[in-house]
C-alpha cells in the first residue's frame, strides 16, 4: 500500500490532508465521534502504557519498512503497579484521599518505591485506627488485606525514621510529610506528656498528686500509680546525683534524671508528691488536713472517717502509737499541723509477746498438767488454765512434736523431764 493511498493526497513535505470524503462524514458522525472519545475504555486504554503503547497486528505488518528507524516503544514504555491502576480505572469510583495521596507522591514529589509504601501504610493505619499520631507498635506489621501495603514492617520503617530523624540524616521534605500525619519522634517525650496531661487532671478531682500504685486514671485507663511510682525513682535519683556533684564528686552520669523543667511541672502540680517518706503516709496527712481544714473534727478513731478509700481515724492512731517510729520532720508536722500528740502509756498496745514467752507460759502449763495428772498424756483439745489465762495446751504439744528436731537441747531436755512422749 502506498503512502498516499493510506494517509491521503499530500500536498507538500510532512504534511497530509485526509482521504477524501473523510470531511463530508466527519460532520454527520460528529456526535458520535465526541462520544467515542470520551469513552470510558479509551480513557482506561490511554492510563494504561500497554495498550497505549499497541498496535493491531495487521497495521505492524502493513507498515513494516514504512518508518524506518522507528523502535517498539513497548519495550521501555513504564509498567502501571497496582495501586496506580487502582487509582487511574476512571470507571470506578475512587477515594479522594487516596488519589491526592497518589497524585502528590507519584507526580508532585515522587519518592522511592520503599518509602512511598510507608506513607501509604501509615495513611492507612490512621484512617483504620481513627488515632490522629503515628504512635504505631514496633511490632506491628500491615495486615494482608491492606492491598498493596500489605505485609509493610510500618512499626520497625518508623522505628528506622526516628533513628534517621535524631541523626539529622532525615530530609526536610520527608520530616515534613511526616508530621503532617501526626509523627511522634520521640515516644518517651510523648508518653511523659500523657502522663503530665493525666496528672494534672487527677490532682485536679482529687486534690493532691498522691495516687497509689495500684491506681488508673483517665480515658485510656492509665496506670498513673505505676507512672507517678516511676516519676518520684527518678526524681530521688536526680536528687541524690546532685548532691554527689555538689559533695565534688567527678563523672557522675546524669542519664535517666529529670530535667528541670519537668521537675517544676511535677512541683507545680502538687509541692508534696515526692516526699521523703513513704507515699501512703503522705496522703493519710494529706486528707486528714484536708477534712480538717474543710471543718471536720479530727478522727481518733478506726472507722470514723474514710475519705478516698483511707480509713482517716486508723490512720491518726497509728501514727500516735508508733509516734517514736517518725522522723522529726514527720513528728513536727503532725504536732504542728494537726495538733496530734504521742499515745500514753495507757493507750499503748499491750507489747507483742517474744517466742521465749510463749515458750515459758506453755511450759508452765504443761509443768501443771503434769503436777496434777502425773503424766503429759494430753489430749489435741485440751485446755490448761494458768492462772485465768487460757493456754492451748494439747495442740502446743502436737506441734512441738513435730518441729522436734528444730528444738534446742535445752528445750528439750525440760520436756523430757516431764515424761514427754515424742
Amino acid at each position: 500500500m502506498s503512502s498516499s493511498g493510506r494517509y491521503g493526497k499530500e500536498e507538500g513535505p510532512g504534511r497530509q490532508t485526509r482521504p477524501s470524503g473523510s470531511a463530508t462524514r466527519g460532520s454527520r458522525n460528529a456526535p458520535r465521534t465526541f462520544v467515542r472519545a470520551h469513552d470510558t475504555e479509551t480513557i482506561e486504554a490511554l492510563a494504561d502504557p500497554r495498550v497505549r503503547n499497541s498496535r493491531p497486528e495487521a497495521e505492524q505488518e502493513g507498515a513494516e519498512g514504512e518508518f524506518e528507524g522507528e523502535e517498539d516503544g513497548r519495550e521501555g514504555a513504564a509498567r502501571v503497579s497496582g495501586a496506580a491502576a487502582g487509582v487511574l480505572r476512571f470507571s470506578e469510583e475512587r477515594d479522594p484521599f487516596a488519589l491526592t495521596q497518589f497524585v502528590r507522591l507519584r507526580i508532585i514529589d515522587p519518592e522511592g518505591a520503599y518509602w512511598r509504601r510507608g506513607i501509604e501504610a501509615a495513611t492507612r493505619w490512621l484512617r483504620e485506627t481513627g488515632k490522629t499520631e503515628l504512635r504505631v507498635p514496633y511490632v506491628f506489621v500491615a495486615p494482608e488485606e491492606w492491598g498493596t501495603v500489605g505485609g509493610y514492617p510500618l512499626g520497625r520503617w518508623l522505628a528506622d525514621v526516628r533513628r534517621y530523624y535524631a541523626a539529622g540524616s532525615l530530609e526536610g521534605k520527608r520530616v515534613t510529610e511526616l508530621e503532617a500525619l501526626g509523627m511522634v519522634w520521640s515516644a518517651w517525650d510523648t508518653a511523659w506528656a500523657d502522663g503530665l496531661a493525666v496528672a494534672k487532671d487527677y490532682a485536679a478531682v482529687h486534690g493532691h498528686f498522691l495516687p497509689p500504685t495500684n491506681a488508673v486514671w483517665g480515658g485510656d485507663r492509665m496506670a498513673i500509680g505505676v507512672w507517678a511510682k516511676n516519676q518520684r525513682a527518678v526524681a530521688r535519683k536526680t536528687h541524690e546525683s546532685a548532691v554527689r556533684r555538689a559533695a565534688g564528686e567527678s563523672g557522675v552520669s546524669s542519664a535517666g534524671e529529670l530535667s528541670e523543667s519537668r521537675l517544676e511541672a511535677l512541683d507545680a502540680i502538687d509541692p508534696a508528691w515526692c516526699p521523703a517518706w513513704g507515699i501512703d503516709w503522705q496522703r493519710g496527712f494529706h486528707l486528714t488536713l484536708m477534712h480538717v481544714r474543710s471543718g471536720g473534727a479530727l478522727p481518733v478513731r478506726a472507722g470514723e472517717v474514710l475519705v478516698q478509700g483511707e480509713d482517716l481515724g486508723a490512720w491518726t492512731t497509728a501514727q500516735r502509737v508508733g509516734w517514736d517510729k517518725l522522723t522529726p520532720a514527720q513528728q513536727w508536722m503532725l504536732d504542728s499541723v494537726l495538733g496530734l500528740e504521742p499515745a500514753g502509756e495507757a493507750e499503748q498496745p499491750p507489747a507483742r509477746r517474744t517466742q521465749a514467752d510463749r515458750w515459758a507460759t506453755h511450759l508452765a502449763a504443761a509443768r501443771q498438767f503434769h503436777a496434777r495428772e502425773g503424766h503429759l498424756n494430753v489430749p489435741r483439745k485440751h485446755v490448761e488454765d494458768v492462772g485465768g489465762v487460757p493456754v492451748k495446751l494439747g495442740g502446743f504439744l502436737d506441734n512441738t512434736r513435730r518441729r522436734a528436731s528444730k528444738l534446742t537441747p535445752e528445750r528439750h531436755a525440760e520436756l523430757d523431764a516431764l515424761g514427754m512422749r515424742w
